[in-house]
């Protein structure tokens, strides 16, 4: 399975980072070994001085696709869950200044902690989908799908014209406004509407 991620995918998370806002969405990818499941820790890099939280909405591909209309994305993915795109901001800051890919910043092992999955079906509205991240207790960040630039249906359209997708893989969609640093010792909470779905405790 692979991670895909979009980033830039809300206005004003673009804006904090001094970005330009896409025509279209921004891709990057993690390999497998990124994840972490059953709320087990985040160990800290040692070849970082700077990491990031950025809280998103993930959606995982139920069946393999290629080349899918936007139509009938919602085909395609079943279940809804939440994750935490770790960056190491300052080696993403260096690469970015010497015009160079950014991955090892965001694709490190341990950079995409996700929580429990839930059916589409429990949500009303796909486009209405309030999420919240907090560390130690305190809301850090907050986000409606329905800010996103680019909805999961356009996600998956223009994805595919490039990348096979295939069941099991995770899409990551773009964080909200009020990225930050973590430091060892803190405890994140991930909530989708409220329920806690996803914690990580920083070692």
């Amino acid at each position: 399975m692979k991670i895909v991620a979009i980033g830039r995918n809300y206005a004003e998370h673009a804006k904090e980072m001094n970005s330009p806002i896409p025509d279209e969405p921004v891709i990057f990818m993690k390999p497998d070994s990124a994840i972490i499941i059953n709320n087990n820790p985040f160990y800290y890099p040692e070849f970082s001085k700077n990491i990031h939280h950025e809280v998103e909405i993930v959606y995982k591909i139920s069946q393999t696709g290629k080349n899918i209309a936007k139509q009938f994305a919602y085909k395609y993915y079943e279940e809804i869950g939440i994750g935490i795109d770790f960056t190491a901001r300052d080696i993403q800051n260096k690469c970015k200044t010497d015009g160079l890919p950014w991955e090892k910043a965001k694709g490190f092992d341990g950079s995409a902690p996700i929580g429990k999955f839930q059916s589409k079906s429990n949500f009303e509205n796909l486009r209405n989908i309030n999420f919240h991240l907090d560390i130690n207790g305190k809301t850090v960040q907050q986000g409606n799908t329905g800010l996103m630039l680019h909805s999961i249906d356009d996600i998956i359209a223009h994805v595919s014209s490039y990348f096979t997708l295939k069941k099991g893989d995770l899409i990551f969609t773009g964080t909200p406004v009020g990225v930050g640093a973590v430091k060892i010792g803190d405890v994140l909470t991930a909530f989708i509407e409220g329920k806690e779905l996803l914690k990580v405790e920083v070692k």
